[in-house]
């Protein structure tokens, strides 16, 4: 880990991490970034992929869409990062985050020598997987036979090194400790014995290392129907009829975001019940 951290208390900082890709890490950020903003919190993103640049894309046809039709919706202020040190990272976060009371952070889905830094300044650290053994690798290895846990993976061990020095920093720093969410993405499309055995391998893992489970975003055509428009399923009034589906899934979205259990939600996932 480089050990570049920052001292201001200013924003939650939510970081959005998985080295894997194809998990809904960008969907999810982009869905908790509007809901906080929904919840009238000041929210900044920061997209750290320059080349995907999916989460500030996604904003930027939200804002297209906005003047397309008149709107005005509730909507995080969005840049990409533009720096190439870790200190231009630093100072970025420090800039950001004096107008903002969250700052969400969308880290590429590979190993990044600046995504390890946005690991390190995590307030809130959030990694989305598929409900799959695939992507459990990126977090430890698994005994084919038993499906017990051997081994924990270079990311879960960076992020172990992370924490540890956090906390023995959290009362010079001035910030809380990091809790580190594993948000389960996709649990629909995963046969029962199967999924069974990722809960329990989830299970072992996170009293090991430390993290939270929580249930995220299932499978549904209608966030890839979203991205073009750049609403969510939040945007109620100006997405035409919804179905049930439609609705089980923003009732996810709501029941992430308490999972959370971010600072200064003092309305709660109840101001995003539909009207």
């Amino acid at each position: 880990m480089t050990g570049q951290t920052i001292t201001n208390s200013g924003a939650h900082r939510i970081v959005f991490a998985n080295e894997k890709g194809g998990t809904g890490k960008s969907t999810t950020a982009v869905h908790v970034a509007v809901a906080l903003s929904y919840l009238g919190a000041r929210v900044t993103a920061l997209d750290l992929d320059p080349r995907q640049r999916t989460t500030h894309r996604y904003m930027e046809n939200r804002f297209r869409t906005m003047q397309r039709r008149g709107l005005e919706l509730p909507t995080p202020a969005c840049e990409v990062f533009g720096g190439e040190t870790g200190e231009d990272l630093l100072a970025a976060i420090d800039r950001l985050e004096v107008d903002s009371d969250f700052l969400v952070i969308d880290n590429p889905g590979r190993d990044d020598p600046l995504a390890r830094i946005a690991v390190e300044n995590a307030d809130t650290l959030v990694t989305p997987m598929n409900d799959s053994f695939v992507d459990f690798d990126l977090i430890g290895q698994v005994d084919p036979e038993s499906f017990k846990v051997r081994k924990l993976s270079f990311f879960a061990e960076l992020i172990w090194e992370a924490r540890v020095k956090r906390s023995r920093a959290t009362i010079e720093q001035q910030r809380p400790e990091m809790d580190w969410v594993v948000v389960r993405n996709r649990t629909g499309h995963v046969e029962a014995r199967n999924r069974v055995r990722i809960e329990r391998a989830l299970a072992e893992m996170s009293k090991r290392v430390g993290f939270r489970v929580l249930h995220g975003l299932s499978e549904r055509v209608i966030y890839r129907e979203l991205f073009p428009s750049g609403l969510t399923l939040l945007d109620k009034g100006h997405l035409g009829d919804l179905g049930t589906s439609h609705l089980v899934a923003r009732q996810e979205l709501r029941s992430l975001l308490s999972g959370l259990n971010l600072p200064e939600f003092a309305r709660g996932p109840s101001a995003l019940e539909p009207a």
